[in-house]
């Protein structure tokens, strides 16, 4: 019997069907949404939801949910699924966004299947070509563990139960293995059932499984005796015991993976694919045959037009490719194949994710007015990129077939679909023809802020004196600018006056963005200026003030949508205010400050007729904003625990450290497991630190704490001519802000390295906060 037969031997009869038919038996119908939260839903939410599931069982395909900033969304929306209790797709911007709305989720579906489906990659470097250098850039790219675990984890929820809810950024329209052989591949046991260990082994094998005795971890099994033991590249966990006696399957065991410690028996068990990329043997053949004919067919055309450089290095490449997948079934850039592999025709869709739902299901689209041009833009900037690679001989013609979906391509995968923005975009306007569910009624009964408009001319000193005033009251400020150099020049500028101030732009890096907010939340500052980071997303109840400097200044960061997603900052606090400065008024903040009145007079008369009184919302600072691991963040660092956990340890017997460290290990594998990595972080340095104990090393002496970012007045690594201390040397005690030079600037040096990396310095007296480049700049 082949490798391709040996599943028709688990499944049976099963296998006579077509694979949408295994799909649609595979999947749990019984499975059903259960919403479990501690408070019910108000104001205008439980009328936004009755219209919101009553329009999808109709059959209308497009809606809108317009809600403002701290209204409940994303409890709307898990109260509509909890409804139709249908299969869920939710598409967020970024990771960032998914993974907050990933937890929130979580916590109100914790028995149902809510996963979180995002680029795997901690770093990617696509291939490229640029003719007009001759520079061949190869793709480099390193795959986050974690990442991939949950995606495969997303997937066999999809195959296996009707209570699937996904969060997902665009990464879901980029190609996937197709879900027909994804199925088709997995191997299921049972309990008493006749087939040699040997063939299960080469199954494993087949599936991307490799077989390691030593080091057990996800994607690998070993082999002891009669004993297979296999970790699921979809569990963290948790991995199968096989024992078998003779050829048969004598008894099925989850267990634990570190200690072998048996959690349950099983009855029957499917492991799925380690790779969403797997294909049987016989449609790997047929692959191989129809690469070399399209390569003879790109040859003769290149040879004919006299292109021999392009020929030779397109036969080079194509038929080391080919002999990888010939002897091993798998090449560096094999998705660059996937035309060939899945049997799919020249220029039609590729499988992603949205093949593995059924066509029922329903779509939310989060912040619709920026996800929707991203889906849109994905297809054009990729499609770009690889006409290049294939018209200089780098890759075959079907390499372009390797692609996230175009727009007309996605829209034909979406049924149902619920557009959720606090400023809805004119595409997500016209497919709805107007249909427009609004949520503006806040259940802390907030109102939307005060809008100021005020002169520009003198936009630094007045708004000076504001900050004075809610520093004082303990609020916290945000102010927009419009470029980088500008936000950096303000939070020197203020800092030289006293105020404790950071700035936010796209040059931190995504992990210290996040420790900046929760560092404003905090009071460890109490200003912080910003251009387009300030929007979408961010829950800052300390918030009082939100200041857009050159408000007048028409285009996409002053657009009336930006105008509105930026006051809605200021929506969390009771004493919500937002002051615009401009010379004159545009027609986007007229839009933005007609649209902001109108919801403001619809909530006030609610609070009015209800007998409401507006709170402020509390939330607890020391939770994360994203719990959820992000690819783009760095290591977690060692920090110093808390004193008294380290008292503990130092008095701990040398006889109790193994047993201590193995307790701690269980703890923080927990802690990990429930995504509070910050503990786990914590739980992880302790261990390391008894760990020296019992190697009879001293513990390491912590590394001096690194420059807060964002943090003003240390500019060496723009200006080599500055002080040790990084800071300006301006000769007035008090700057002059009519000047708008902001102090001083030293010519930049030309001797030595144009930006140094990261350094920890002494500040000179008075102490002033280092500011932190996490990446080279380049000259201007």
């Amino acid at each position: 019997m082949g490798k391709g037969n040996l599943v028709g031997a688990f499944f049976g009869p099963l296998l006579l069907q077509s694979g949408i038919n295994m799909l649609s038996l595979a999947r749990g119908k019984e499975g059903a949404f259960k919403l479990i939260a501690g408070y019910q839903p108000q104001g205008d939410q439980p009328a936004a939801i009755d219209s919101l599931a009553q329009n999808l069982r109709d059959g209308i395909r497009h809606q809108v949910l317009l809600g403002v900033t701290g209204s409940g969304k994303t409890f709307t929306m898990a109260n509509v699924v909890a409804k139709l209790n249908l299969p869920t797709l939710v598409i967020a911007p970024n990771k960032t966004l998914a993974a907050q709305l990933y937890n929130e989720f979580k916590s109100l579906f914790p028995e149902n299947a809510v996963r979180y489906f995002v680029s795997y990659y901690d770093y990617y470097q696509p291939e490229a070509y640029v003719p007009s250098t001759d520079l061949y850039i190869e793709k480099d790219a390193s795959i986050n563990d974690e990442i991939d675990k949950l995606r495969h984890s997303a997937t066999k929820a999809l195959l296996e139960r009707n209570d699937v809810l996904i969060v997902a950024s665009v990464s879901c329209i980029y190609g996937l293995g197709e879900p027909e052989v994804y199925f088709e591949m997995l191997v299921f046991l049972e309990e008493r059932q006749t087939i040699e260990r040997d063939r299960v082994l080469r199954k494993l094998v087949d599936i991307q499984y490799q077989r390691n005795d030593y080091d057990f971890h996800r994607g690998t099994f070993r082999v002891r005796g009669d004993t297979v033991e296999v970790f699921p590249a979809y569990e963290e966990s948790r991995a199968v015991r096989i024992e078998f006696f003779g050829d048969q399957v004598e008894a099925l065991y989850e267990i634990d993976p570190l200690r072998g410690k048996v959690i349950r028996k099983l009855q029957a068990v499917a492991i799925y694919p380690a790779s969403h990329y797997v294909t049987t043997s016989d449609r790997m053949e047929t692959a191989v045959r129809n690469i070399r004919a399209e390569l003879k067919d790109r040859l003769e055309f290149f040879r004919r037009e006299n292109r021999l450089l392009e020929a030779q290095r397109l036969e080079q490449r194509t038929l080391y490719d080919l002999e990888l997948l010939a002897e091993m079934g798998f090449c560096p850039g094999i998705e660059n194949y996937s035309r060939h592999l899945t049997g799919r025709a020249p220029g039609q869709a590729p499988p992603t994710l949205l093949d593995y739902f059924p066509k029922d299901y329903l779509c939310l689209i989060d912040e619709s007015h920026v996800t929707i041009p991203q889906i849109g833009g994905m297809y054009r900037g990729d499609r770009s990129r690889k006409e290049t690679l294939v018209e200089y001989g780098f890759r075959l013609p079907s390499a372009l077939d390797n692609r996230p979906l175009n727009f007309e391509e996605w829209e034909g995968f979406t049924n149902r679909i619920i557009y959720v923005s606090a400023t809805p975009g004119d595409f997500e306007l016209r497919k709805s023809s107007g249909l427009v569910v609004e949520q503006l009624i806040r259940p802390t009964g907030l109102v939307d802020p005060i809008i100021e408009a005020r002169k520009a001319g003198t936009q630094v000193d007045d708004l000076l004196e504001e900050i004075r005033k809610r520093v004082g009251a303990d609020e916290r400020v945000l102010v927009t600018c419009l470029t980088k150099k500008m936000a950096e020049d303000l939070t020197d500028y203020y800092h030289d006056l006293g105020v404790r101030v950071r700035y936010l732009h796209s040059d931190i890096e995504t992990i210290e963005r996040v420790e900046i907010i929760r560092s404003l939340r905090k009071g460890e500052f109490d200003v912080l200026v910003g251009i387009n980071l300030l929007r979408e997303g961010l829950d800052l109840p300390e918030v009082s003030l939100v200041a857009i400097l050159d408000a007048d200044k028409e285009g996409y960061l002053r657009s009336a949508r930006s105008l509105i997603q930026t006051i809605g900052r200021a929506a969390r606090n009771i004493n919500g205010k937002v002051l615009m400065y401009a010379d004159l008024t545009t027609e986007s903040m007229r839009k933005a400050i007609d649209e902001t009145n109108r919801r403001r007079a619809k909530q006030l008369a609610y609070n009015e007729a209800n007998g409401i009184t507006p709170r402020t919302i509390v939330k607890n600072i020391d939770a994360s904003l994203v719990e959820m691991y992000s690819p783009e963040w760095a290591v977690v660092p060692e920090v110093d625990s808390p004193a008294r956990s380290h008292h503990d340890d130092d008095l701990l017997p040398a006889l109790e450290l193994s047993d201590r460290i193995s307790d701690l290990r269980q703890q923080m594998m927990g802690s990990a497991d429930k995504l509070e990595y910050e503990r786990a972080a914590e739980l992880r340095d302790r261990i390391k630190r008894l760990e020296r104990r019992i190697f009879g090393f001293e513990p390491a002496e912590p590394a001096p704490p690194a420059l807060p970012p964002g943090s003003p007045n240390s500019r060496q690594s723009k200006e080599n001519g500055r002080g040790e201390s990084g800071s300006v040397n301006s000769k007035a005690a008090t700057p002059d802000a009519s000047t708008l030079t902001f102090g001083p600037r030293r010519p930049r040096s030309t001797n030595g390295p144009k930006r140094p990396r990261r350094q920890n310095r002494t500040p000179a007296s008075p102490p002033k906060q280092g500011r932190l480049k996490l990446i080279p700049d380049t000259d201007d």
